[in-house]
């Protein structure tokens, strides 16, 4: 199944809370979930008692939707976090958090993870030197990430109004005037994502 490109709001709305999906919109009174906070579709008021597996998947889905990634990639990640010794769903955050789309977004070099996963494909940015414009790229401790010299003066102003907005997790640091993100650490659990329940996520790939 491809990508999903139909409105981002009614993915909010579906899943009952903000997934933060455009940016600065929601985070103003325009945001679909301040004015019409009930699922989308004809029956989207009237609720329904779900079953654990409706419970289960929709968990799932509030987490795929975030990162903006495909069944068959959450698929691999959750086998992958699944050889991690600990927690199987704090591994599973942890592998998201790297990726390289992510980073930019966390960092605030871009206004939501859609952008960034645009800004990183167009190859605006560089690994180590290197352009990399995968953005599932997973990034590791020491790597330095920043904006190519071509693309400087073109992204400055947008990095400008969408760092400033942003609380910068504790394991990135980043340099506003070279436009740079350094990885110091691996994310640290304080900084992974709270509200996703991932233990219904694990449970739903385990049954």
């Amino acid at each position: 199944m491809g990508r999903y490109t139909g409105p981002k709001c009614r993915l909010c709305r579906r899943e009952g809370t903000k997934l933060f999906l455009k940016g600065d919109r929601c985070y103003s009174d325009k945001c679909a979930m301040n004015r019409r906070p009930f699922p989308p579709g004809q029956h989207g008021r009237f609720r329904r008692r779900l079953t654990g597996y409706a419970i289960r998947l929709r968990e799932k889905q509030k987490l795929k939707r975030i990162y903006g990634i495909r069944e068959e990639q959450f698929r691999r990640y959750i086998e992958e976090a699944q050889k991690v010794k600990g927690r199987t769903g704090t591994a599973l955050l942890r592998i998201l958090e790297e990726r390289l789309d992510n980073v930019v977004y966390r960092a605030g070099f871009a206004s939501s993870r859609a952008q960034a996963r645009q800004l990183v494909s167009h190859g605006h940015f560089l690994v180590n030197g290197r352009v990399t414009d995968i953005p599932s790229y997973r990034v590791e401790p020491g790597d330095v990430i920043e904006v190519k010299p071509q693309s400087k003066d073109k992204l400055r102003e947008l990095i400008k109004g969408t760092a400033e907005k942003r609380n910068l997790p504790s394991w990135l640091a980043r340099d506003l005037e070279s436009l740079r993100i350094q990885v110091t650490a691996e994310p640290a659990e304080e900084d992974l994502d709270k509200s996703i329940d991932t233990n219904l996520i694990v449970e739903f790939y385990s049954r």
